[in-house]
């Protein structure tokens, strides 16, 4: 509808320069947007202010000469205003709005995607959490963002990858490995002094009995270096295989899980090192070696390789940032939690430096996500020892509930998920919201079936548009206008890679049906305004599912 009036005000003032009304047709950019009081009408306009120094005119004098151009009778406009210093108030014909209808009942799955992606590669890196301990709720946060985002863009024609990097080399996994092994000698019935910086929780004594039943004491015998290294990697292993489980009870798998150590033993990092230090990007200074990040934005430099030859995690991020450009991707997106909002500067000046547009390098954070049970907070877990785990709250509340009420914030607030609410079926849980409607019009199609009613489901049977014609009361002409505005939402969402924008918009549609459903029956006496409802509501149906199929949420037929 946008685009239609968009188009009708372009030819009308393409009229108005040939009639010399207009002293140019080289207008600067206009919005049409909907009024924040139905007063106002549909659709409102800003052309007449935002032209009037160009076109030497005052607004509301613009605004009179396009409403006399596009005309009193045009078949989608009811009538006109010119509101305030020169708005342009549109007010659409109630069956203007009925090929909405239409439209979601041709595309059905498919309504709202579009390809404004044309194609382009986007790699979405999101989770990779290191492989130390269970995943928490902030994790969880960052994986269904990650993963609705990367939903959106696939929607929008992006070609999309979904990779974890897995952070498997270093101190941190060394730290488990001990972890593990002292864990083990306990097992054993040795005395141990187990230090504080060590992991704690009972997923490491669960890995030390898994580890000590396969090898049978084995491990024991060897040398504690060698037993550490070995704990390690084994560790590692389990933690990883643990982590994709909770993973796939979230709906969320990736294409690739890239090793940091694999990329380490391929010897990509040093090639990074060396092709900078080539470059005399990275240079030398105090038996270290520094990237010169300033040159390219940051407020220092940073070390890549510390005085005792032991390479930084930046060197291994710049390695791996690298090779994602190296292969082929023309954007990547990285999804951090908002303690990362230092470590952008630095990566960007990585990018920069290998000669990449910096654009092509997006960061989504994450901020916090308070667990609450009603109202308190709550924050000790049984297995971690330290923190409720996601792998915790998905067995309380289930995926549904975890994965939309996620999402009804944007992430760059803090988000209070309380697990009590999350648990309700009623109102207040917004994901019961939302799916009851899917539920409760999956309960009106399956009784007019049972009661044989005549439908209109084809966009080419000849009596659907006697049928649409009965669809004008207020609250329904207000549901197909948000479901016309869909479309929109997944662009904008798609486009700037904020999910919570579904959410928002599929709680606001669930408010709109309920509304219209608790003042009008769907099942009435009159067959033809029955087919013509049941036509409305399908097509409600539709969006809800398409929309929370997006959201990797399901869309239930009972409940």
């Amino acid at each position: 509808m946008k685009e239609i009036l968009r188009q009708l005000i372009l030819d009308a003032a393409s009229t108005a320069f040939e009639n010399k009304e207009f002293i140019s047709d080289d207008v600067p950019a206009f919005t049409i947007e909907e009024p924040k009081a139905d007063a106002h009408g549909d659709l409102s306009t800003n052309f007449a202010m935002v032209s009037a120094k160009a076109l030497k005119m005052p607004p509301r004098k613009i605004a009179e000469t396009l409403l006399r151009l596009i005309g009193d009778n045009h078949p989608l406009i009811e009538k006109t205003e010119i509101a305030g210093p020169g708005f342009i108030n549109f007010f659409i014909r109630p069956s203007a709005w009925h090929p909405v209808l239409m439209e979601i009942h041709e595309k059905e799955a498919g309504y709202g995607c579009s390809t404004i992606g044309h194609g382009q590669k986007v790699q979405v890196e999101f989770v990779s959490a290191n492989p130390t301990g269970p995943l928490h709720v902030g994790h969880g946060r960052g994986a269904i963002v990650g993963d609705s985002a990367a939903a959106l863009l696939s929607a929008c024609g992006y070609e999309v990858y979904r990779e974890y990097y897995i952070n498997d080399a270093g101190r941190q996994i060394q730290t488990l490995g001990l972890s593990v092994l002292l864990r083990c000698r306990e097992l054993a019935g040795q005395a141990v002094e187990f230090p504080e910086e060590c992991y704690q929780g009972d997923y490491i004594k669960d890995i030390a009995d898994e580890l000590r039943r396969e090898k049978e004491g084995w491990i024991l015998t060897l040398p504690e270096a060698e037993a550490v290294a070995f704990c390690s990697r084994f560790a590692a292993d389990r933690m990883i295989i643990r982590i994709r489980d909770v993973l796939d009870s979230l709906g969320i798998t990736f294409d690739n899980w890239y090793s940091e150590q694999a990329m380490i033993d391929s010897g990509k990092v040093e090639s990074a090192i060396e092709k900078f230090k080539s470059q005399n990007v990275i240079y030398e200074k105090d038996g270290a070696l520094w990237f010169n990040t300033t040159d390219f934005g940051d407020e220092k430099d940073r070390v890549v390789v510390r005085n005792n030859g032991q390479a930084t995690y930046f060197a291994s991020d710049i390695a791996y940032h690298q090779d994602k450009l190296d292969r082929g991707f023309d954007r990547i997106v990285d999804v951090w939690g908002a303690d990362h909002h230092g470590y952008i500067p630095r990566i960007r000046a990585a990018i920069e430096a290998s000669g990449k547009d910096k654009k092509q390098f997006t960061v989504i954070l994450t901020q916090l996500v308070n667990l609450l049970r009603q109202g308190v907070p709550v924050s000790m877990g049984k297995r971690s020892g330290q923190f409720i785990t996601l792998k915790e709250v998905i067995d309380e509340v289930g995926r549904d509930a975890v994965r939309f009420i996620f999402l009804t914030r944007n992430y760059d607030s803090p988000l209070d998920f309380d697990l009590e609410v999350a648990k309700q079926k009623t109102n207040e849980n917004p994901v019961f919201y939302v799916q009851y409607v899917h539920a409760r019009i999956s309960s009106i199609l399956k009784k007019a079936k049972e009661e044989s009613i005549q439908t209109v489901m084809g966009v080419n049977d000849p009596a659907l548009a006697d049928i649409l014609e009965l669809i004008r009361e207020p609250e329904e002409i207000q549901i197909i206008k948000h479901l016309a505005r869909y479309p929109e939402i997944i662009r904008q969402a798609a486009e700037l890679m904020e999910p919570h924008r579904v959410a928002f918009y599929l709680m606001e549609l669930a408010g709109n049906f309920h509304a219209y459903y608790n003042k009008h029956r769907v099942l009435t006496e009159d067959a033809a305004l029955t087919a013509g409802r049941i036509y409305l509501i399908f097509a409600v149906q539709k969006v809800i599912r398409n929309g929370l199929t997006l959201l990797g949420v399901s869309a239930p037929d009972s409940m």
